[in-house]
């Protein structure tokens, strides 16, 4: 029996552990060999989802999409989700990739060394780690678009420019949407929205905001993409849509306790409120408006190959995992966090 390895020569992996509320250290661990059908990795990027971590650093109470009871996070933790490095060795069965192939992953961890499955590996050849550290966290929207329906010509408003949200607006303008309509508190954020294609830049609070919306929309928005999580986006969103508008719910509100006039906006005007969990995919076989995770993935991956998108151009700062700590302070004390990447290969 062949095994398509090379001999490995370390024994530990540093690694990302929330190991209290707000409190992330840099630990060795020892490295898990890939089983049957799993790929081991050594990371060159990691990318932050502020959101998701956030949640997940400062031990807040969720509520599980399968569930409706609390549940309160245990420590210690581990996150990340969207990474690229190169493959270091595969178990036994894996064919998609082999030795020493540069490749992104889906579903990793902030981790010098992940061992996942293959199906959450995907080859990106010549690539930046930059752009394929990023290609899992954009299936998100893209998913949330999908889902939408959206046609070319069709108005698009995105409610809260995270992550999420500023990837969400060069997928847009690939799609057609016209005009696209980016929002958020944050006048840095919002001048970023523009830079990445955005029509135009709102801020939520401004008295006029919904007046506006449908001045620039004529009538409202067509299509709308809740990235804030929380009920206020979901309420303001749903007073800027035309009728019969669509409104994904992207942003994770994991907060039970508010309500909306559902008779007045939701209602009356017909719209479908769409919930866009990126695990509320098919596992197998995509079709319309509704993809599986790796056909997401390699659609990211071939508007990058053509130049068409860009992801390495959001973001804003790069850092060592040797400053994990202090990086993730900032993450939960900073309202407003940038676009983050750990960078493995500075680590000393």
């Amino acid at each position: 029996m062949h095994y398509n390895t090379i001999e490995v020569i370390f024994v530990n992996s540093k690694n990302i552990i929330f190991v209290e509320a707000n409190n992330a250290q840099l630990i060795s661990e020892e490295v898990r060999m890939p089983a049957q059908g799993e790929v081991l990795v050594k990371l060159c990027v990691s990318t932050i989802s502020s959101g998701t971590e956030r949640a997940n650093l400062t031990g807040c109470k969720t509520v599980s999409w399968i569930t409706p009871d609390i549940k309160t996070p245990g420590f210690p933790r581990r996150s990340g989700y969207s990474s690229a490095g190169i493959v270091e060795q595969v178990g036994e069965g894996v064919t998609s990739v082999k030795v020493g192939d540069r490749v992104a992953l889906s579903w990793s961890t902030h981790n010098q060394y992940v061992t996942i499955s293959e199906r959450n590996v995907y080859p990106i050849g010549d690539l930046p780690f930059e752009d394929a550290a990023l290609f899992h966290i954009s299936t998100f929207p893209l998913a949330a678009i999908r889902k939408c329906r959206l046609e070319i010509g069709e108005s698009a408003i995105i409610m809260g420019l995270g992550v999420l949200g500023l990837v969400a607006i060069p997928l847009l303008k690939t799609a057609g949407a016209a005009p696209i309509i980016a929002v958020d508190p944050v006048a840095e954020k919002r001048q970023k929205a523009l830079e990445l294609g955005a029509d135009y830049v709102l801020d939520p609070y401004d008295a006029d905001f919904a007046k506006t919306v449908k001045e620039i929309t004529d009538g409202g928005a067509k299509v709308g993409i809740e990235v804030t999580g929380v009920g206020a986006g979901l309420n303001g969103i749903l007073d800027c849509m035309a009728r019969f508008g669509r409104v994904a719910l992207l942003g994770c509100t994991r907060n039970s306790d508010f309500t909306i006039d559902y008779y007045r906006k939701v209602h009356g005007p017909g719209i479908t409120l769409i919930g866009a969990h990126t695990e509320a995919r098919p596992a197998a076989e995509s079709h319309g408006g509704w993809w599986t995770q790796r056909d997401d993935v390699n659609t990211t991956m071939r508007l990058t190959q053509m130049g068409r998108l860009k992801l390495s151009d959001m973001i804003d700062e790069t850092y060592s995992p040797e400053q994990a700590h202090e990086v993730y302070t900032r993450l939960a004390t900073e309202p407003s966090f940038p676009l983050v990447q750990f960078d493995w290969r500075r680590m000393s």
